[in-house]
């Protein structure tokens, strides 16, 4: 257990970064960050930031050296790099982001755990391309196999025709058939090094073009029919990982049952509404569980629930919504460019009565 006064490093200078930063520091911990040289937003809330290239041992060593636990915000972090941090400083464990960082991997982990997955075939050239197309069929969407995120790195294609116009982009890819679903879901967990799992309630989420757009409880019946199933998954996932912190599992709700989507090892945007919404926040969560303190309770304080994220110049104008009433929870981010498909920050809106 980290006694107070210990320093937490973060990998990464994001959004994400910045909460958890937040969180430590109202725990009582010093932070320090590190990222490339950027837009670091998380550097407002750490007591120090290294901005340096994730291939410098050098820094990472001197980082790591003034750090008594590392964990990252996002799970595209090279390997390379966390593994120039000691193992046992670090939580989660990388494993979680070896798995993270390919999604081939991550399905077949996932399989092998009893979750169902769309049908998808591994693509490394023009002609598997072609071949996946004739095999799984469309519509499907071809993704990148690594660094994609928010939709980046991925390619829909409606029909045999349609994937005409899509190129293979040269690199590993994963192509998926589309899956008839009513609505998406997280499953967000934190688990403990002991081994203590707790859940947040699922949100019921929307997507516009592959961006997260909202959260919302309660999520539906559909929804709340196939959370134990979905729990059960990504508890599953969580023990063979060993995994500590805060990990995520998303999934389609359809008529057969949960189909798995994509897991995050890290918070996530479906769980920014635990901040005024739930007993203990994912971000608090996390950094209970790697500093070896007790975890919070998870239960929704309200009865309803609605995050939504901003994006672009929306960011410019989002004061406006301090006039609403129902005491809108305004967070943005203070990133410095409001640009097209950028998320800026989010609002969260609660109430005790059910829409």
């Amino acid at each position: 257990m980290l006694a107070p006064g210990s320093t937490i490093g973060i990998l990464g200078g994001g959004q994400l970064g910045r909460m958890m930063a937040m969180s430590a520091l109202q725990l009582g911990f010093r932070v320090i960050g590190y990222a490339p040289a950027g837009d670091n937003v998380a550097a407002a809330a750490c007591n120090d930031f290294f901005e340096n290239g994730w291939g410098d041992k050098a820094a990472l060593g001197t980082f790591a050296s003034r750090c008594d636990i590392v964990t990252w915000e996002f799970e595209n972090v090279p390997l390379a790099a966390v593994e120039a941090i000691p193992a046992n400083m670090l939580a989660p464990h990388p494993k979680a982001l070896a798995i993270a960082q390919d999604r081939l991997n991550e399905k077949r982990f996932v399989e092998e755990l009893g979750a169902k997955c769309a049908p998808y075939m591994r693509v490394d050239s023009d002609d598997d391309f072609a071949r996946a197309i004739e095999r799984v069929g469309t519509p499907g969407i071809l993704k990148t196999a690594r660094d994609g995120y928010d939709g980046k790195g991925q390619w829909r294609v409606a029909n045999a025709h349609d994937a005409q116009g899509v190129r293979f982009p040269g690199r590993a890819c994963i192509y998926e058939g589309m899956v008839n679903f009513e609505t998406e879901f997280s499953v967000i967990l934190v688990r403990s090094s002991s081994g203590e799992i707790r859940f947040w309630d699922s949100t019921a989420n929307t997507h516009k073009g592959g961006m997260l757009e909202s959260s919302v409880l309660p999520a539906g019946d559909l929804v709340e029919a196939q959370v134990g199933e979905a729990r059960a998954i990504a508890e599953k996932t969580a023990n063979a990982l060993q995994y500590v912190g805060v990990l995520t599992l998303e999934f389609f709700a359809t008529g057969a049952g949960p189909v798995f989507n994509e897991m995050a090892p890290r918070v996530h945007n479906s769980g920014h509404w635990t901040i005024e919404g739930a007993a203990t926040s994912q971000f608090e969560n996390h950094i209970r569980a790697v500093a070896g303190l007790p975890l919070g309770e998870t239960g929704t304080r309200f009865a309803s629930v609605d995050m939504r994220n901003i994006v672009g110049e929306d960011a410019l104008s989002a004061h406006r919504i301090l006039n609403e009433a129902g005491e809108p929870h305004l967070h943005l981010y203070g990133k410095k460019e409001a640009r097209d498909g950028r998320k800026m920050g989010h609002v969260t809106r609660v109430s005790h009565e059910k829409p």
